[in-house]
Order: structure tokens, then sequence, then C-alpha cells
């Protein structure tokens, strides 16, 4: 006869009732991302949320959902932590915004081997600081202890956004036409794409000397965005991630449209000069894997361009710079050789 196991849930590796602790903890500070037609719901079985609330007249939902990808392996190397969250965040807004909505609320899910109070508390500060600054609600979560699917410090996280846009201000790409102009807003860095290509450039004491530029939080574009568009007309925009600027303008542009961007038509930071140069690739390669600088497109008219680079500027200090046109032609991107500024 087989000796019995006296083995709980808990010994097995999944501490159920610490996971909850830590939630009920962090309620205060969760409660600081409440917005209009948030509910009290963290912790139910599901996040309630009020539309009506809100105001919008015939509204359109938008929902999102991404992850950070290998920007984590440089919080585990440098041990730094509290910012990973915010890039979550903007992740999945960012792309929302593309349509013109307004980011309503946001649900994460953590996922680990073992659960580590510090890690965990780190990257919730970072989820609420994104949410805040993305004006939308931290409605609910997932965290799930998962032993041997994770080594020890090894953690995921996904995120997901869910805005709304009045059905006649929906962005689209459809009004976009010959003569109008691509303005790109600066990203931050790296953002979030292209560190699996880093992380092979660079060595663990190399990583942890660049965490600084490494770890720099992706840009959440939201009240840049509402501002701007409130007062110019934006007739496409691109959040500019995996894929570069090949890969992501191409969504937002109606068939017999052709996007021609001018290398060296705004500045690139120093981190994608030098991650080029050690890893001795062209530049088709970097514009595919990293954002070289441009975190956002707008296309517009020349006149909404100024308009919107003016209130980036004075209200934001964010940099922009026309990067190039729309031609007839087919839909893709043509960036005209040259060094990049």
């Amino acid at each position: 006869m087989k000796k019995k196991l006296k083995i709980t849930y808990k010994k097995a590796g999944v501490d159920i009732s610490k996971a909850d602790r830590l939630i009920k903890g962090m309620s205060s500070l969760i409660d600081t991302t409440r917005v209009r037609g948030s509910m009290d719901s963290v912790g139910g079985f599901g996040g309630f949320f009020d539309l009506a609330a809100t105001g919008e007249k015939d509204p359109l939902l938008v929902a999102s959902t991404d992850g950070v990808g290998t920007k984590l392996k440089i919080a585990e190397i440098t041990g730094k932590h509290d910012t990973i969250g915010i890039d979550l965040v903007a992740m999945c807004v960012n792309d929302v915004l593309c349509c013109g909505a307004r980011p309503l609320f946001f649900l994460d899910y953590f996922a680990c081997g073992k659960l580590e109070s510090r890690i965990w508390k780190d990257v919730l500060k970072g989820i609420v600081a994104g949410c805040r600054d993305a004006g939308c609600a931290l409605l609910g979560g997932e965290t799930a202890e998962m032993p041997g699917m994770y080594k020890k410090g090894e953690y995921d996280l996904a995120g997901f956004a869910v805005g709304a846009v009045p059905r006649k201000k929906v962005i689209n790409g459809k009004k976009i036409r010959p003569g109008d102009v691509l303005l790109g807003v600066a990203s931050s860095g790296l953002h979030s794409n292209g560190y699996s290509l880093a992380r092979k450039v660079f060595n663990k004491n190399e990583i942890k000397r660049r965490k600084r530029v490494l770890l720099r939080p992706t840009t959440i574009y939201v009240r840049p965005f509402m501002h701007v568009s409130g007062k110019a007309d934006i007739k496409g925009a691109a959040n500019i991630t995996g894929g570069g600027l090949y890969e992501n303008i191409p969504r937002v542009l109606p068939k017999g449209m052709k996007a021609v961007i001018r290398s060296g038509s705004w500045n690139v930071p120093a981190v994608f000069r030098e991650i080029g140069e050690r890893a001795d690739i062209g530049e088709r390669e970097m514009h595919t894997t990293f954002n070289m600088g441009i975190g956002m497109v707008f296309v517009c008219s020349e006149k909404d361009a100024k308009i919107s680079q003016k209130v980036l500027r004075e209200k934001f200090k964010l940099n922009s710079w026309v990067i190039g046109e729309i031609v007839k032609g087919e839909r893709a991107v043509e960036i005209l050789k040259g060094e990049c500024g």
C-alpha cells in the first residue's frame, strides 16, 4: 500500500492567502486610479465600469492587450522593477489611443513561480502610476503563482485596456490624402521593443551600468494626444512598437497611399546608434526592430502639424518633427536613405 502524502497547496508552492493579503494591502493605492465610471470591484470575480457615467455620446469601445516582452529580463538583471508596470500600461493604452479612444480602464496579469512581495509591489506601483498618467482606472487583475513554470525571480506580465471614442470621432485613416504629413512624436528611448537584440549586444554588467537608459519607461501619450486632437484634425495615428516605422504606419494608411519618410529629419537617441554599431546591422533592420526615437506618428495636414507641434512643445515639453509625407502608391513605408539626425 502506497504511503499517503500530506501535502497542502501551500507546501506545493502556491500561497493563495499571501496573494490575497498583498492585494488588500495595496487597495488604497489602487483606489488612486479611480475615474468617472469606475466602481468598487477590485477583488471580485469581475470589474464593473459604468460607461454612461463618462458622458460619451454614441461611444464605441476599443480594446487592446499587450505585454512588455524581454524588457522584463532587464528588470530582473538590474533588480529594478518599479517602472516596468508603466511600460505595461503604455503598451496597451497607446494602442487604443490610435483609434481616437480615451482609455477607461485597465486590467493586469502577473505570473510567477513564487510570489516575491517586494517585486510584486514594485510592479503594481508602476501599473498604478501608468494608469494615473493615462487617466484610466485599474479595475482588476490576476496574480498567478505557478511553481515550476518560472525560475526564481522570474515573472511575466500582460495587460488589457479598454477605451471609448464617440462614433463620429473614430480615427481610422480614411481621410488621409496625398500631401498630408507625418508628424513624429519623440519616444523616451527604446520603449518596450527590441530588447532581445539589446541583450545580445550588452552583457550583464553593461546592462546594469545602463539601467537608467534601458529601463526608462515607455511614454504614455494619452494626455498629449487628447489635447492635440481637441485642436487639430488627426487623420491617422500609429503607435511605433515592434516592427518600427516600416510595419506600424501602413496599419493606418488607406489603400493607394504611401508614406515617404526622410531619414535624418529627427533626433535619434544615442542608445540606438550604439546598438546599431555593435550589432553591425543595416538601417532598415534598425528601423524595423526599434522605434529609433519616434514613439508615435500623427498623420495630418501641414497646418494641423504646426498646431500639434506647438501644443506638444509648450504644454508637454515633447519634441516632434515632420518626418515625411503621404503620396500616392502602394500601401507601404519608404525611408529615403541618409544619415539619421
